[in-house]
């Protein structure tokens, strides 16, 4: 694969290794004295801004050059990583949670870019694929990593691991790759309305955001559930927990090569069927089940994610120009990220809603992750209808 590629997916590797908290947010809500609903607003100033900010810098990346975009926020994650050790209240964590993500927002928005402007259309699924396997893999990583981290030596701990990464990241794209690409989009053309209200490009973003938002259920709650409904400590749990993502992680690459040989339909109706079937499972689990089950509903919602991610995104790139290919990458994590924040949103609102009713835990976490299912349900079925009508993705030449 070409430098580009491999660089984009080393820093999509390490914003994705934020699943470190995850398995930390019991540790973070003990320490400041609040609960699992408030501290939903850990995912939320995080993935609010890293939405709004991944559009933005697509769109600078087609002006200015994807390489820059991208390196800037390398620079700035180191910055806001070693941050994390001065942070005296919950409100300044969440300060930090908010410039973490304007970083984040500047890898994302431009690691698609990075990759679909060094390679053929016709590679477009394999080098997603690629991408996304480091994404995959830093969030399989981040939950074990995190709860070693957090038995360890404290919930900040699982921030300030990350700012040495981030330093050698940037050092490495700023003196080996500075030249490897153009250091502007040449050809530019300004994002319209009009090349944004086209089914080729809602109908991926929405996607994007149905299966965000059932998948989010699961780093909110299933933290608390290993942890607090099972007993489970935080290095214990957080390999469990990484079942999801290290389900997601294998998918990416047979899920690129599939988008490229055989076409982008199938495979996004195949995964989000396998996402709502996860969800089912998990929301059936008490604090007794047989861990296979747990495991079985963890390893569903992830590889269900991970086949569908891929076809998407790359559906979603295929539909605009080369020169606006930083919008492109934008616009795909934007759904993404909107739907992330909301989903915690809804799900934390749903969980508590169940449990001022008189619900115990298990309950209301039923209840969440059914309403979970029902949002993937959707999706699978709005995927469904073109894919019966046509089975292989559309081919643009770019």
């Amino acid at each position: 694969m070409p430098a580009p590629v491999v660089l984009a997916a080393f820093g999509a590797l390490l914003v994705s290794l934020d699943a470190s908290l995850n398995i930390a947010l019991p540790a973070v809500a003990a320490a400041f004295g609040i609960g699992p609903a408030a501290v939903r607003w850990m995912i939320i100033c995080y993935v609010a801004t890293y939405a709004l900010t991944a559009l933005g810098a697509g769109i600078l990346a087609d002006r200015l050059g994807a390489l820059r975009v991208f390196t800037a926020g390398l620079w700035l994650s180191a910055a806001v990583f070693a941050m994390y050790a001065l942070t005296p209240s919950y409100a300044a964590t969440l300060t930090c949670r908010v410039a973490q993500g304007v970083s984040g927002g500047l890898i994302y928005g431009t690691a698609s870019a990075l990759v679909t402007q060094s390679l053929p259309r016709e590679r477009y699924g394999r080098g997603l694929g690629v991408m996304s396997l480091g994404l995959g893999v830093g969030v399989a990583a981040g939950p074990v990593i995190g709860g070693l981290l957090v038995d360890g030596f404290g919930w900040r701990a699982v921030f300030l691991y990350r700012a040495p990464l981030a330093l050698a990241l940037a050092v490495v794209a700023a003196r080996f790759l500075g030249r490897s690409l153009r250091g502007g989009a040449g050809e530019l053309r300004r994002l319209a309305l009009v090349d944004i209200a086209r089914l080729a490009v809602l109908r991926p973003a929405v996607l994007a955001f149905l299966a965000t938002f059932a998948q989010f259920s699961v780093w909110l709650l299933i933290p608390f559930y290993l942890v607090s409904a099972r007993a489970i400590g935080a290095s214990l749990g957080g390999i469990l927990f990484t079942l999801s993502p290290l389900g997601t992680a294998l998918a990416a690459p047979l899920a690129g090569w599939a988008a490229d040989r055989l076409g982008t339909r199938w495979p996004i109706v195949i995964g989000l069927g396998t996402e709502t079937l996860g969800l089912v499972v998990i929301s059936q689990l008490a604090p007794d089940s047989p861990l296979v089950a747990v495991v079985a509903g963890l390893v569903l919602v992830g590889f269900g994610v991970g086949v569908f991610q891929v076809p998407n995104l790359t559906e979603m790139m295929a539909a605009f120009p080369r020169s606006q290919q930083g919008a492109a990458g934008g616009l795909g994590f934007l759904g993404r990220a909107l739907g992330s924040a909301v989903g915690v949103q809804v799900t934390a609102a749903l969980f508590d809603a169940r449990r001022a009713a008189g619900a115990g835990f298990m309950s209301a976490f039923e209840s969440a992750f059914l309403g979970a299912a029902l949002v993937a349900g959707l999706a699978a079925l709005i995927a469904l209808v073109p894919a019966l009508v046509r089975g292989r993705g559309p081919r643009v030449a770019l």
